[in-house]
């Protein structure tokens, strides 16, 4: 980012040191539900999921987030968080809702003097880290000059080793002078602060991120991070991106969601910024495989589902191969639908229907082409075709071409997931 902050985000004062470096427990797994379809294959868990049910005006849920307060001159944020639900409450419709006031009915004392707005932010931290797998929020952020809405991640030895070594993963910034773009990062020793390492997206058409809900994600595995918006990818770093320095992002990291009021990056409010300003958090969810780095799909002689070459440029070929353990081979069976390997999805090419349409690997875009459904049967069905995962010829040597046929039940389309 071109931005000149001193320092992108800290932990305010209410949260200790002891706090940060506590062991968080994650939440108990629970089964996905049921596809409409068939049964799908138990190859996802649900790590943490908060979806914000609830009467109007409740707390959140303080067994998943603490609610921190304070002010945070280190960014030069002219906000006061709140503790209560005048900041933070849910709607009494499945959302969180995050208000940004022009208020200071405390006189709340900020870096600056007496603060002039409230707003709100919370944390996982204590409750709940996750290390690695699908993290996203639906949200609508608000808009205006000097909004700041975040979703993003810190490790969770913060306490220990400070920040910027703990790691620093933005899933989803936006600055309100900015309304169609938001931006991801990662930051650690030597890239912190302006100098993270990151991609913005921006939506077509001069469409706003203020006009309905969009969702933030990263795929997150060992030695790589894959951010999208609803469901495309735009971009992926791994510690060849660092020039050398730390990859500081294999370890325990937990959530944050907050709602910032001016700062050197978006710049402080001016008369045209409409107050109340609000950010709609509709769920948040971590998810992971079986395994942090994917599982094998495993069908006719035992050989895996494999992309061939590890090349995860658009257009590559999806095989079948010997089993070899390879990123190439680690695949993630996604709630929405999509099966990804190397940060791109599952996708028969053209979006076809017709029997013998070729499957390849593509950047993850939402359409049709991209969704899955993995049977009790074994079965890994697109829907929009109404056909299935297929190896070409029903030959089993190692690079031959999978696609989609009519389900036959045969051999050559009978999958095992994990």
């Amino acid at each position: 980012m071109a931005s000149p902050r001193l320092l992108r985000r800290c932990l305010l004062g209410a949260l200790s040191a002891a706090l940060l470096a506590s062991a968080a427990v994650a939440a108990p797994a629970q089964a996905e539900p049921a596809d409409t379809r068939a049964e799908p294959a138990a190859v996802q868990a649900v790590t943490f999921s908060d979806t914000f049910d609830g009467p109007a005006g409740a707390a959140v849920d303080s067994s998943k987030w603490q609610i921190e307060t304070g002010d945070n001159v280190n960014n030069h944020e002219r906000q006061y968080y709140t503790s209560g639900t005048n900041n933070a409450a849910l709607d009494g419709q499945g959302r969180l809702v995050i208000t940004a006031r022009r208020e200071n009915p405390a006189n709340y004392q900020c870096w600056y003097g007496r603060c002039e707005y409230t707003s709100a932010r919370l944390n996982t931290a204590g409750k709940f880290t996750a290390q690695y797998g699908h993290v996203e929020a639906r949200m609508k952020i608000p808009r205006g000059q000097g909004m700041w809405p975040a979703f993003w991640m810190l490790g969770n030895d913060l306490g220990q080793v400070g920040w910027p070594n703990s790691g620093e993963i933005d899933v989803m910034e936006n600055v309100g002078f900015e309304p169609s773009t938001v931006h991801g990062t990662i930051h650690g020793p030597g890239y912190s602060g302006s100098g993270g390492i990151g991609a913005a997206y921006t939506l077509p058409n001069g469409q706003a991120f203020a006009d309905g809900f969009h969702t933030f994600a990263v795929d997150w595995a060992p030695d790589s991070i894959t951010w999208s918006v609803d469901g495309t990818v735009y971009q992926r770093r791994t510690p060849a991106d660092l020039g050398g320095r730390a990859w500081v992002f294999n370890k325990p990291f937990f959530l944050i969601l907050n709602l910032a009021v001016g700062g050197y990056w978006p710049g402080d409010p001016d008369g045209s910024t409409v107050f109340p300003q609000q950010l709609l958090v509709d769920h948040v969810s971590v998810t992971t495989s079986d395994s942090a780095t994917g599982v094998a799909i495993r069908g006719l002689a035992g050989k895996c589902v494999d992309v061939a070459g590890a090349d995860s440029a658009n257009g590559t070929p999806v095989q079948l191969y010997d089993c070899n353990g390879t990123a190439a081979q680690r695949w993630t069976v996604g709630p929405d639908g999509t099966i990804r390997a190397l940060g791109k999805c599952l996708d028969v090419a053209g979006g076809g229907t017709a029997d013998g349409t070729a499957v390849q690997l593509w950047d993850c875009n939402g359409t049709a082409a991209q969704r899955w459904v993995v049977t009790a049967a074994r079965d890994i069905v697109n829907p929009q075709a109404d056909k299935c995962l297929d190896v070409t010829g029903n030959n089993a040597a190692n690079g031959t071409r999978l696609q989609i046929w009519t389900c036959t039940g045969g051999a050559n389309q009978k999958w095992t997931v994990g």
